[in-house]
C-alpha cells in the first residue's frame, strides 16, 4: 500500500527546479474508470468553472505526499525550451533498450536517471538551463537510431517515446504531459523511484540534484550537421494543406487523421491508438480510437476519453472563445 510522506518546503523547492517548465498540468483520476478501470488524466479546472487550474506548491506537495498525481508538461510555449528530455519505454525489451541508451549517453558524458515503471521505465536527462525543444529531440533520435533503438510512431506501435514530443508548440498549447516522477501511481497504488538512491524522497532528490546538467554548448557539439529531428507526422504539401477544409473564419479545420499514427480499417471506421489512452501508459492494442471514414470530424474513444481529452493529448486543445 502507497503510504504518505512528510515533504519539507526544500523538497518542494527541489522539484520545481528540476521539473516544472510551465504551471499548466494534468491531473490522474483518483477513481478508476467504471467500464476500463484506467485511471485516466485530465486537466483539472476550478471548481463551477471551465478555467484550467495552475500548478502550485500546494499542488507539488499533495503529489509527493501522495494524495494527487500530476502530469508535467515539458515544453514552455513562451521559450520553446524545456528543463528535462525524458525517454519513455514500456514494450517488450524496453529496460533493455533504456540501458543501451543509457550507457552511451553516459559516453557522451550525460548522467540520465532510470526510473522504474508499471511496464518498463524512463530515461530522464536534466538540463542546466532550458534548452530548445527540437535541438533536444534531435540528439536523442539521432543517437536512438545509431543504435537502433526503435520510436514509437511512423508506423511501430512500440518504441520509446520522446517528451518533448514536438519541436515546438504554438500560443495556447501545451504538448505532452508525462506522469511527474516520485508520486503515486494509481492503477497500480505505489510510487516508482529512480534507480540510484535510497528509496526515501530525501535521498532521491538529492541523488537527482548530484546528476551533472547538460549544458546548451555540448547539446549543439552533439547535434552538430544534424539539423532534422524526426517529424511528429508526415509532411504535407503546399497543394494539401490549400486544399484542407476550412472554418467560417478562415482558419483550417481541425482534422485527426493528420495527428495520429497508423490507422487500419474496421468496418465503416478506421482505428488507431487514442493519444490519451497512450498518454496515461494503456491502449496497448492501438485500436481504442474509431474515427469514422466518411466523415473523419467524428471520432470516438471506446474507453471512454472525450474529445477534449484527445485534443489536449495532442496537443491541439479544443479553443473556446470568449463571448462578452
Amino acid at each position: 500500500m502507497a503510504t504518505t510522506i512528510r515533504v519539507t518546503r526544500q523538497a518542494i523547492e527541489d522539484y520545481q527546479s528540476l521539473f516544472v517548465n510551465r504551471r499548466a498540468y494534468t491531473m490522474q483520476s483518483m477513481r478508476p474508470h467504471p467500464e476500463t478501470g484506467r485511471h485516466y488524466y485530465f486537466r483539472p479546472s476550478k471548481k463551477g468553472s471551465d478555467t484550467p487550474l495552475m500548478l502550485t506548491d500546494d499542488a507539488i506537495r499533495q503529489h509527493l505526499e501522495g494524495k494527487i498525481t500530476v502530469g508535467l508538461y515539458a515544453i514552455n510555449p513562451s521559450t520553446q525550451r524545456c528543463k528535462w528530455v525524458a525517454i519513455d519505454a514500456d514494450y517488450k525489451n524496453a529496460m533493455e533498450d533504456l540501458l543501451k541508451l543509457q550507457y552511451h549517453l553516459t559516453q557522451d558524458q550525460v548522467e540520465p536517471a532510470l526510473e522504474m515503471s508499471r511496464r518498463g521505465g524512463h530515461l530522464w536527462i536534466f538540463l542546466a538551463t532550458p534548452l530548445l525543444a527540437k535541438e533536444c529531440r534531435i540528439y536523442i533520435h539521432d543517437l536512438a537510431s545509431r543504435l537502433g533503438v526503435p520510436v514509437k510512431g511512423a508506423g511501430l506501435a512500440d518504441g520509446i517515446e520522446v517528451f518533448p514530443k514536438h519541436d515546438a508548440i504554438g500560443a495556447g498549447e501545451f504538448g505532452n504531459a508525462i506522469s511527474g516522477p516520485l508520486g503515486i501511481h494509481r492503477g497500480a497504488n505505489r510510487r516508482f523511484w529512480f534507480y540510484g538512491a535510497n528509496y526515501t524522497l530525501e535521498d532521491q532528490i538529492a541523488y537527482l540534484n548530484r546528476l551533472r546538467k547538460v549544458t546548451e554548448e555540448e547539446v549543439r557539439r552533439f547535434i552538430a550537421g544534424k539539423e532534422k529531428s524526426e517529424p511528429d507526422f508526415a509532411p504535407r504539401s503546399k497543394t494539401d494543406i490549400s486544399r484542407e477544409p476550412r472554418k467560417a473564419n478562415g482558419q483550417p479545420e481541425f482534422r485527426i487523421l493528420e495527428h495520429v499514427g497508423t490507422v487500419r480499417k474496421v468496418g465503416r471506421n478506421y482505428v488507431t491508438r487514442c493519444p490519451s489512452c497512450a498518454g496515461s501508459g494503456h491502449d496497448r492494442s492501438g485500436d481504442n480510437l474509431a474515427i469514422l471514414i466518411k466523415d473523419p470530424r467524428f471520432y470516438k474513444c471506446w474507453a471512454g476519453c472525450d474529445k477534449e481529452m484527445i485534443r489536449v493529448a495532442l496537443g491541439c486543445p479544443i479553443r473556446i472563445r470568449n463571448h462578452a
